[in-house]
């Protein structure tokens, strides 16, 4: 059962519930409270709600109370609340909550609002603060720090605002999100957008919205800032600026611009340099008013640096000066009429499509009417070098060789085209290939892939050593032959006449191509089928030397080249005539007489029946001087077959006696063997019974000679040992002596050494005291000298005075004349008393010792 009494603390408070009126009343303590039967205690002592300095609460459904404070009750005796209301209680003393009381929000700490910060306000409902302003419900304010916010029911924190810092060369750009007054008062519309420049910490207002940090172009003399405007404003200066214009801004206006709200950075446009050999076109260059002028050019030379205006544009980028040499030029053409002077320095003048040549040593920086067509280099030819060149006005086309040259403003190289087969043979010619079997040059085939070559260069041909060349002019219509060595150059009519020969075994035509014919001496191989009269089919494999007969007449020298095919020619007729000479004979015959056959039928006999040496081609001069049979094969199987099987026979007999010859000599040689073997084995039967006789005498005189060596050796050995024991005994006393006197040496030697060392060390150390005397005498006679030098002469002979005057006067004090003081030891000199009375000095041959004197 629950305990009526119920015992509340200080600061405590419990709700009671009156179970008759079904009102719930407040108890607070100190209180000790006795429960009623009808009551009921809803919970047990709670503690009351105790809020700090600087904190708050907020209390849901509070009650009403009376302009005194004091909570108001209903007609029940229940306290009256202010359902759905809020009631915000700051720092005060603890209080209880009466029935139907809540708290919505814990014990929070004020917001405190710092320094360049602000709270955004908005009113919820409309009310009239402390200071007498009313505010409807959606008005918004800012509360700025530093400051602490005591929070309202009607009011409600929207965010908070931090101050945007702006740093030097920065602006902040801002958006109105309603009609208002800036910070510098003035009137902002919904939506537009300004900057604010000044340096330092700046929190927008309440209507303002920040939306983005714009940062400085810092402008230098190399860079520049491109604008465009998006539409009519009047700028910082004053100027109008329409929709679309583009300007440019420069270090000299700002070294830090920051673009307006209606200004759009096209680009940063970077200085153009030019050097002191530099120029550049300006397309549509700006004009004085500032507005380009379309169409127009502008030549601006170095040394320059500017920036390029909106709307301008380089025609080709920088470009350098034309610096031409000696040897250099520039080909000219007028766009529209101009003055101009020329290489004279007469003024001329040039009309529109005229075409003129500069030539240097010169610095040339074209006008804009004026267009560079061409740069020009003279071209410096050998003897042996040349150009094409025609001139545009007449079309003619002349060769240049031997020489520097420039062309003229009415001259162009010409291209000279060859055909293919042409331009292959050339390439291939630089190498100078021999023919293997034509003596003519080989070649490749047309389609090869061939070098390319500068077609305005003259086409040059070096005809090789013993060669000719034909050289044919569809202009002239005449041909000329040019006999090598010899360097050959192309006109502009002429071409190369082409050799088309025949090669391979056997010949086939127009295998090979050349530009030169050979002269020989030379050879070539063919292949000729023949048949004997017999019906034998044979394969002849000749080769032919040949040369050509040079005419002395330059004008007959196109003979040479009557021929087209002159290898084909050739072997065609020398076959037919080796055909016909051969079908007159047998097989037989031809294989006893082939090599005399051929040469007859290829020469022929002269009048007196010799055979010739050679044989001549009228039409061209070729000269054939002899034929060589390098194989012959027969054609026919059967004629093969046969032939094969009678070699095959002739090889068989061949060796069949090979066979019987070598039998038979291997039988003579097996014979002659068998008899040396036979012989050989009787002889050594024979030798060795003859050593077996001497091996038995042999025995039995070892035998004779062990018996006898024995006792000798015995005997022997007995002498031996006994001089061998004197011998060491004598070697042992000789040993014995040498040892002692080895002995006796070493003693003496080691005595001797020791005395020697001991003389040393004796004059060593007399050599030291003799030293240390003669250092000691010396340093007492330094002694002494510094001793005298410093009391001085007379103070010595003052001192050497002193003791006899005194006596003196001691003696004349007394009244004494003279005496005589002795100890009785020393003897008395009277010898020389005399000498002392007078004051004498002794005599120098007395050294005895002096006793004392008056």
């Amino acid at each position: 059962m629950e305990d009526p009494v119920i015992r509340i603390p200080p600061y405590h408070y419990v709700h009671v519930l009156d179970l008759n009126s079904n009102v719930t009343r407040v108890e607070v303590g100190p209180h000790t409270y006795i429960r009623q039967d009808h009551e009921r205690v809803v919970f047990a002592p709670r503690r009351m709600v105790m809020v700090p300095p600087r904190h708050y609460c907020v209390v849901l459904n509070p009650v009403v109370r009376g302009p005194t404070g004091a909570v108001l009750l209903d007609g029940a005796g229940q306290a009256r609340l202010r359902h759905a209301d809020l009631d915000i209680r700051l720092a005060q003393e603890p209080f209880p909550l009466y029935p139907g009381e809540e708290i919505k929000q814990d014990i929070t700490p004020l917001q405190m609002v710092l320094a360049d910060t602000a709270l955004r306000l908005r009113a919820l409902l409309d009310f009239t603060d402390e200071d007498g302003k009313k505010f409807l419900a959606g008005d918004e304010w800012l509360f700025e720090g530093p400051n602490t916010y005591i929070p309202r029911k009607e009011v409600e924190v929207a965010e908070t605002l931090q101050a945007t810092v702006i740093g030097h060369n920065q602006a902040i750009r801002l958006r109105a999100r309603k009609e208002c007054l800036d910070r510098n008062g003035t009137r902002r519309v919904t939506g537009e957008e300004w900057l604010v420049k000044q340096v330092g910490a700046y929190l927008p207002g309440v209507y303002e919205e920040v939306v983005d940090v714009v940062d400085a172009y810092i402008l230098t003399d190399k860079k520049a800032l491109h604008l465009r405007a998006t539409r009519t404003f009047e700028d910082e200066e004053g100027r109008v600026r329409r929709t679309g214009e583009e300007w440019l801004v420069t270090q000299a206006e700002s070294e830090a611009y920051i673009p307006e709200v209606f200004e759009e950075v096209v680009a940063e446009v970077a200085v153009t340099t030019l050097g002191p050999r530099q120029y550049c076109v300006v397309l549509d260059p700006v004009g004085p008013n500032g507005q380009p002028q379309l169409g127009q050019q502008l030549v601006v030379k170095g040394e320059k640096s500017f920036f390029l205006q909106p709307g301008e544009r380089l025609q080709a980028g920088i470009q350098d000066v034309y610096v031409l040499s000696e040897d250099e030029g520039l080909l000219l053409q007028a766009l529209q009429t101009i003055k101009d002077t020329n290489e004279e320095g007469k003024e001329v003048t040039r009309r529109a499509g005229d075409r003129w040549l500069a030539r240097g040593p010169l610095e040339y920086v074209p006008p804009a009417e004026v267009t560079v067509l061409e740069r020009r280099r003279a071209v410096a030819l050998a003897d042996n070098e040349g150009i094409y060149v025609r001139d545009i006005r007449t079309g003619k086309v002349r060769v240049v060789t031997g020489q520097t040259y420039m062309l003229t403003e009415s001259e162009e190289l010409w291209e000279k085209e060859l055909p293919p087969g042409v331009e292959a043979l050339l390439a291939a010619a630089r190498g100078d290939i021999r023919g293997t079997d034509i003596g003519a040059q080989s070649s490749f085939s047309p389609d090869a892939g061939v070098p390319q070559r500068d077609c305005t260069r003259a086409i040059t041909y070096q005809v090789p050593h013993n060669a000719a060349v034909q050289v044919y002019d569809y202009r002239e219509r005449r041909a000329r032959v040019v006999l090598g060595p010899e360097l050959v150059v192309l006109g502009p009519g002429e071409q190369l006449t082409v050799l088309s020969l025949s090669a391979g075994r056997p010949k086939r035509p127009h295998a090979r191509r050349s530009l030169c014919l050979r002269l020989g001496p030379d050879f070539c191989a063919d292949i000729v089928t023949i048949e004997t009269a017999d019906h034998a089919r044979l394969q002849l494999q000749l080769a032919y030397n040949w040369h050509f007969e040079v005419p002395k007449d330059p004008k007959e020298l196109g003979r040479l080249f009557s021929v087209p095919d002159f290898v084909g020619d050739a072997c065609k007729s020398l076959a037919s005539r080796v055909r016909g000479a051969v079908a007159a004979v047998t097989f037989d015959d031809f294989h006893k007489n082939s090599n005399r056959l051929i040469c007859s039928a290829v020469f022929g006999f002269d009048e007196g029946g010799r055979l010739r040496e050679q044989l001549r081609f009228a039409p061209n001069g070729l000269v054939v001087t002899s034929v060589d049979i390098q194989s012959v094969e027969p054609v026919d199987q059967r004629t093969r077959d046969a032939l094969q099987r009678s070699v095959q026979l002739a090889i068989e007999i061949a060796t069949n006696s090979q066979e019987a010859a070598a039998r038979h000599e291997a039988e003579r040689l097996a014979q002659e063997a068998r008899g040396r073997l036979e012989r050989q084995r009787l002889l050594d039967q024979a030798e060795a019974e003859r050593a077996r006789r001497e091996l038995l005498e042999l025995e039995a005189l070892s035998a004779a000679v062990e018996s006898a060596g024995a006792a000798r050796a015995e005997a022997q050995a007995r002498a031996e040992a006994a001089r061998i024991e004197g011998e060491a005994a004598i070697q042992q006393a000789k040993l014995k002596a040498e040892a002692i006197a080895i002995e006796t040496e070493a003693e003496l030697s080691r005595q001797e050494r020791l005395q020697a060392q001991e003389v040393r060390a004796q004059r060593a150390r007399g050599e030291a005291e003799a030293a240390r005397a003669q250092a000691l005498a010396d340093v007492e006679a330094s002694r002494v000298r510094e001793v005298v030098a410093a009391l001085g002469p007379e103070t010595i002979r003052d001192i050497a005075r002193a003791g006899p005057e005194l006596q003196v006067k001691l003696l004349q004090g007394l009244g004494l004349q003279s005496t005589l003081i002795t100890d009785g030891n020393a003897p008395l000199n009277l010898f020389t008393t005399a000498r002392g009375l007078l004051g004498l000095a002794p005599p120098l041959e007395s050294s005895a010792p002096q006793g004392p004197t008056l």
